[in-house]
């Protein structure tokens, strides 16, 4: 009997994954594989080996990232992460790595998300986020559509995580969309006369626009207010 299944010849995944607590032990190991993104969601494991589009993708992160890291750092707000930091939850049967996670001081001293310390226990090092982070950020390339759009953010919800941004920048016009917790699942967040929307969490208003630059490719700005 197969003990793991293979795809694309780069991805081995262990056959006797059955529960979340499974996923996250195979997750923090060293047999995890190192490329792909690899997450669970509601009883299911997605693989997505594709590659991180240029700019629809990585310069839209990059310019979100680079403007709430700047906020969150100046303010003193928390912690902002980006890229690879996983996030688990047992309420929300999930365990995934968004695009961008925010963690106030206030959910880490109240232990609403608390830090998974690294395999042998060495101070300070941490490989994991488990709880409800205040806001996470997906950005929706070709092969996470579904994933992005529907079933991480019911996973999320279920969490308990109080903003879901999604952002879509592969074609105008650009989807950019705050929501907010409603009463059994998130709800977009109404722009005000100038498009900007409100993002309870971080305290101000936002907007993203899109432009070509010089060389006609795609550029991001992030307004706020």
């Amino acid at each position: 009997m197969a003990t793991t299944l293979i795809i694309e010849d780069q991805i081995e995944i262990p056959m006797d994954l059955r529960s979340l607590a499974d996923f996250r032990r195979w997750a923090a190991s060293d047999a995890f594989p190192e490329r792909g993104r690899i997450d669970w969601i509601a009883g299911r494991i997605e693989v997505d080996m594709s590659p991180e589009e240029v700019f629809c993708h990585g310069s839209v992160k990059s310019e979100i990232h680079g403007v709430l890291y700047n906020l969150v750092k100046n303010a003193d707000l928390g912690y902002l992460f980006v890229d690879s930091t996983r996030m688990s939850s047992s309420v929300g049967d999930v365990s995934a790595e968004p695009d961008i996670v925010f963690v106030s001081h206030e959910a880490l001293a109240t232990g609403r998300v608390t830090l998974v310390p690294k395999a042998g226990g060495e101070e300070g090092r941490f490989v994991e986020l488990e709880g409800a982070p205040e806001l996470i950020v997906e950005i929706v390339s070709d092969s996470s559509e579904g994933k992005d759009t529907r079933r991480l953010p019911a996973a999320y919800f279920r969490a308990g995580v109080d903003e879901f941004w999604l952002v879509d920048a592969r074609r105008p016009p650009i989807v950019f969309r705050i929501h907010r917790r409603g009463p059994s699942e998130y709800e977009p967040v109404e722009a005000d006369a100038e498009g900007f929307q409100r993002s309870v969490v971080l305290g101000c208003s936002f907007r993203l626009e899109g432009r070509r630059d010089a060389r006609g490719y795609w550029a991001f700005d992030l307004l706020r207010k």
